[in-house]
């Protein structure tokens, strides 16, 4: 990967982060005052998932910075990788739950079913994309693997010349 590429996707996570604490700071609470009419238990647990499904995007971004640090230093194929990409992949999970949670918040109410369908595509595409990321952790041990062996198949040959 380039520099110039790291460098793009993280001002793009920068501005997803940034993004993120504005949302946090400004929309959740005016998502609250403008459920008011609203019956308090629904208002808590919308305000709720909102918040969950943006803490576990920013865990994404920052788990994502980090590899992208390790790609820029060469050490992405390490045992350390497998923290950020485990988390990438709990975050994933939880942000399908918790969407999937505000498909069924919404299924009870007044929302149409259309969208109540919509909510629930989502969820599944947020759990499908968790489970490319397992496959991908995989591909990430296998490398991981044949470096090892490649470096020690050098050292032996090392020996014999």
């Amino acid at each position: 990967m380039t520099q110039p590429t790291i460098a793009v996707l993280r001002g793009i996570i920068a501005l997803a982060l940034a993004g993120s604490v504005i949302v946090e700071a400004m929309i959740l609470p005016a998502v609250w005052r403008d459920t008011e009419g609203t019956e308090l238990w629904r208002r808590v647990v919308l305000v709720t998932l909102l918040a969950l499904f943006v803490g576990a995007m920013q865990v994404i971004a920052v788990c994502v910075w980090q590899l992208l640090t390790k790609v820029r230093q060469g050490s992405v194929f390490s045992r350390s990788s497998f923290g950020y990409v485990d988390a990438v992949i709990v975050s994933l999970a939880a942000a399908a739950v918790v969407v999937f949670g505000l498909a069924a918040l919404m299924a009870a109410g007044e929302a149409a079913p259309g969208v109540v369908g919509l909510v629930c595509g989502a969820a599944l595409v947020f759990g499908g994309v968790a489970l490319v990321v397992v496959v991908m952790r995989a591909l990430l041990r296998q490398a991981i693997d044949r470096e090892s062996e490649a470096r020690t198949l050098r050292a032996e040959l090392d020996e014999v010349v």
